[in-house]
């Protein structure tokens, strides 16, 4: 009877490393794929998870399952409840709840009640501008900034890291950026740079948002179409000529779990032809704000903008651009957030 005591008891019996191991264990079977981190960060203890720019804290939940938080650069090493009280966006996102639901049908409402007065004097502009500035339509861009500023500052921060890496805004370069989330336009006005972005056809058939996209002369895409593809970047490469700065989302698409897939090459081929700099931009919880097919979803927090210094193109061969700008991107990144280069976005409309 001893002995059956003594083996039943053992594990309580475990030293507290022993506990706390089999703790994390325990609480990370439960998380959803999606949510995992990697098996090397999986197997650290409950502590914080370090990366360039953010650490992570594994806190066990009531439930059994793991719970992530974000904590500052420089947040002090304490107690998990001193921990958690510090809250920015995490960087996976999570499951929203009710008051994100509505923080979000406020946030459409509010940029839509914004667009409808901005949208007539772009109407009211429009014959002006593409008369006297058919390419760059500054003013129309004008007004774009306005909007996306003005319906960001209400529901979220936007800190601009780099601005000194931007160029004037007159020379014509070709922007990248990581996609994670519908927020990333929004965001990057906040640049006030007067580029002109990519974007699928049938965002240009949203009332008002899209028209005012087709007014400002951004860029019709069908990415499943190959001559639409072709046609794009023929227009991208008019528009540098003509001294219109593009923005380019190499991934093709937002990324369903804020993980940077690989890079298609058409951005770089059209800069190398035009031999202007390419401008690599990390964009850091766009995604966790809103998650990618999660659009009725708007969590608090603050999104950050990072803007590293142009990369030369005159020369070089198209793939070896493209390369060095993903690794400059990924660098602003949480290494798990930086998926493989080889691991392309499936191209649908």
């Amino acid at each position: 009877m001893a002995a059956i005591c003594s083996r039943t008891l053992r594990p309580f019996h475990a030293t507290p490393v022993q506990r706390h191991h089999s703790l994390v264990r325990v609480s990370v079977r439960n998380v959803p794929s999606w949510q995992k981190l990697s098996t090397q960060q999986q197997a650290q203890p409950l502590g914080r998870l370090h990366s360039p720019n953010h650490q992570f804290t594994s806190t066990p939940a009531a439930s059994g399952a793991a719970s992530i938080a974000l904590s500052g650069d420089d947040a002090p090493q304490g107690n998990s409840q001193q921990q958690s009280a510090v809250s920015p966006a995490p960087a996976a996102p999570t499951k929203g709840s009710l008051i994100d639901n509505i923080r979000a049908l406020a946030f459409f409402l509010w940029s839509f009640t914004l667009a409808l007065p901005l949208f007539v004097s772009m109407m009211i502009m429009a014959p002006f501008v593409i008369t006297m500035d058919k390419y760059r339509r500054l003013a129309q861009h004008f007004v774009n900034n306005i909007w996306a500023t003005i319906s960001t500052s209400v529901f979220y921060g936007i800190k601009v890291e780099g601005r000194e890496n931007l160029p004037p805004p007159e020379r014509p370069v070709v922007y990248v950026a990581n996609h994670q989330s519908f927020l990333d336009i929004y965001s990057l006005f906040h640049l006030n740079r007067p580029f002109k972005f990519i974007s699928k056809t049938s965002n240009f058939m949203i009332p008002i948002v899209g028209w005012s996209m087709f007014l400002t002369g951004h860029v019709m895409l069908n990415r499943v179409d190959r001559r639409s593809q072709l046609e794009c970047l023929k227009q991208c490469r008019e528009l540098l000529d003509k001294g219109a700065p593009v923005l380019f989302f190499p991934e093709g698409t937002r990324s369903k779990d804020c993980v940077m897939a690989g890079f298609k090459k058409g951005a770089f081929s059209v800069a190398c032809k035009a031999g202007v700099d390419v401008v690599p931009v990390t964009l850091l919880g766009t995604g966790a704000l809103m998650p990618s097919g999660r659009e009725k979803e708007l969590r608090s927090g603050q999104v950050r903008i990072v803007v590293h210094k142009p990369i030369p193109t005159k020369g070089r061969d198209a793939d070896a651009v493209c390369n060095e700008a993903r690794e400059v991107i990924a660098s602003a990144l949480p290494p798990h957030l930086v998926g493989s280069a080889t691991q392309m976005a499936p191209d649908t409309e």
